[in-house]
């Protein structure tokens, strides 16, 4: 077996996640303008909810993660599993396409510079830097052991800035292991340090932070406002 990252006991408050604010605030469903009476929108419901991937989840209907790692009943409890339900198919740095993580940065600006990076990346591929995106920072609480990759020898290519291929590599080994996350520093920020988190339960205190708008006009780089 390769070697595996040294464990840090991580008591870690205020990490930053941003999420589009379209996310994360409450407001009526997007089927409500469809519809012209109470059973059409339960209709509008049922059929959304076929095709759920959080609620499939849920109810145990889809692979990655079991119905028993996720939690209910806590305030914004289905913000913290939509990170694990909704994973891109593509995966992210520490996680593949079928089972998601829990993503936060220990400061605002770090997480900023995650979401721009990724953001921008996007508009690259239509050539066109012309939009404005609202983020919500949700903030959340860490008491736990963690796997750490801050200055560990034998890691590099899990911080290729062109590659997951490695870091899902490790994360897949890690998670069969029982692991709890990666702590790891990040990529688009120099400095900062980020975190991975495994499982929904250690996800504490979970609460809106600071809203920001990212404008891009005509520049890579977005101008950064707190609204």
């Amino acid at each position: 077996m390769p070697a595996l990252p040294k464990l840090t006991s991580l008591r870690q408050f205020d990490t930053c996640r941003l999420l589009p604010s379209r996310f994360a605030d409450l407001e009526d469903s997007v089927l409500a303008p469809l519809s012209d009476s109470d059973a059409t929108l339960r209709d509008l419901f049922d059929l959304d909810n076929a095709t759920n991937e959080r609620l499939r989840y849920e109810a145990g209907l889809l692979p990655g993660i079991g119905m028993d790692e996720l939690v209910f009943g806590l305030p914004n409890f289905r913000i913290i599993n939509a990170a694990y339900t909704y994973a891109r198919p593509e995966g992210s740095r520490f996680n593949d396409g079928e089972r998601g993580a829990w993503y936060c940065a220990f400061d605002a600006q770090t997480a900023l510079a995650e979401v721009s990076f990724h953001k921008t990346v996007e508009y690259q591929e239509i050539g066109r830097f012309d939009d404005s995106v609202t983020y919500q920072a949700m903030l959340a609480d860490f008491n736990a052991t963690f796997h750490d990759i801050r200055g560990a020898r034998g890691f590099n290519k899990c911080l290729d800035p062109r590659s997951y291929v490695a870091s899902q590599d490790l994360a897949n080994t890690l998670l069969e292991l029982g692991s709890m996350g990666i702590i790891y520093p990040s990529v688009r920020h120099p400095g900062g340090i980020n975190l991975a988190c495994f499982r929904p339960a250690l996800v504490g205190n979970v609460r809106k932070g600071q809203a920001y708008r990212l404008t891009w006009a005509g520049s890579p780089t977005p101008a950064v406002e707190i609204i």
